[in-house]
């Protein structure tokens, strides 16, 4: 097996801005990129292997050769998507339903998701939730008058923060923001607002307002903390978000980390700062700012050294 590194499906939306291209080395000859998914087997965007023997599949090809390399742990989906998103305007307000709503309404997965941020301009900021708990017919009211921000909680975001957004949580990414983002497998999203806006053609974009009040939780969300922090010399540690769908941890390494990769699931690293050496078995692949990696459930002892940052990400 080997250490796979990842060439992502790219994204031009109408809010998408030019830090991914300039920062992170997305260059895909595009003026602006909206959002990148770095790690998906999701038919809406395929991310492609670039190192080691499947060079040039697509990791849902690499998954349904070897279904084993998802691990012991596996029901045999691949369980999330891996996004680099850069809001150069503020997204649309949306929601998105649970797994039950989703798999009835739109034959594939809810949507429960975590933001870590990047980079936040001065004053940048999300909308989270609601400020105070509302009723269903207020909620539907401002829902069709254009008026559902009034109700919604702002606030600002600083770099290192971390939302965790479960299914039936309103939110908007606002501009200025660059996010990593880890969300279940899947590509079902609510508008709820635009801000009136049109796309190049002038049209207005699709709205999708019942659907929306009924996957809504019309109350604030809850704000998560980090925790598990560990520090040495060689390296730091802490976990962003444990959920039912995934776990991320920052990793910061200054010398060397070292970490196995049992039989029992696999792991996905997105590399967010400076640059480094992965080894495994033999195996040697560069790494920078921007980078994403797939190592296969029971590739073993793996190193990463150098100056670099990243998220690892397991199910």
């Amino acid at each position: 097996m080997d250490i796979m590194k990842l060439r992502p499906a790219v994204k031009d939306y109408i809010w998408g801005g030019t830090k991914l291209i300039q920062d992170y080395g997305k260059n895909y000859d595009m003026e602006r990129i909206s959002e990148t998914w770095e790690c998906s087997v999701h038919p809406d965007g395929l991310s492609v292997v670039t190192t080691g023997e499947h060079t040039g599949k697509t990791l849902y090809e690499v998954i349904s050769e070897h279904p084993e390399y998802l691990g012991h742990n596996s029901n045999g989906e691949f369980p999330v998507l891996v996004k680099f998103i850069d809001a150069g305007k503020d997204l649309s307000v949306q929601v998105h339903p649970d797994d039950s709503y989703a798999r009835v309404h739109e034959n594939q997965n809810g949507k429960t998701e975590m933001w870590y941020v990047l980079e936040a301009d001065e004053n940048a900021g999300i909308i989270y939730g609601f400020e105070k708990a509302i009723s269903p017919v207020t909620a539907r009211c401002a829902v069709y008058d254009g008026v559902i921000t009034d109700y919604l909680h702002y606030e600002e975001v600083h770099k290192g923060d971390v939302f965790y957004i479960p299914s039936g949580t309103v939110h908007a990414i606002g501009r200025g923001t660059v996010i990593a983002e880890i969300q279940e497998n899947s590509n079902v999203t609510y508008r709820v607002y635009d801000y009136d806006r049109t796309d190049r053609n002038g049209n207005k974009r699709e709205l999708h307002l019942e659907k929306a009040l009924d996957v809504m939780k019309l109350c604030p969300a809850e704000k998560i903390k980090p925790s598990g922090i560990y520090d040495c010399l060689e390296y730091s540690a802490v976990t962003l978000c444990r959920c039912g769908y995934f776990a991320a941890d920052r990793i910061i390494v200054r010398k060397k980390y070292d970490f196995i990769v049992e039989l029992k699931t696999f792991r996905i690293l997105l590399f967010t700062e400076g640059q480094g050496v992965m080894e495994n078995s033999g195996n040697s692949v560069l790494v920078k700012k921007g980078d994403c990696i797939f190592l296969p459930a029971g590739i073993g002892k793996t190193q990463v050294s150098g100056n670099t940052e990243f998220l690892k990400i397991e199910c």
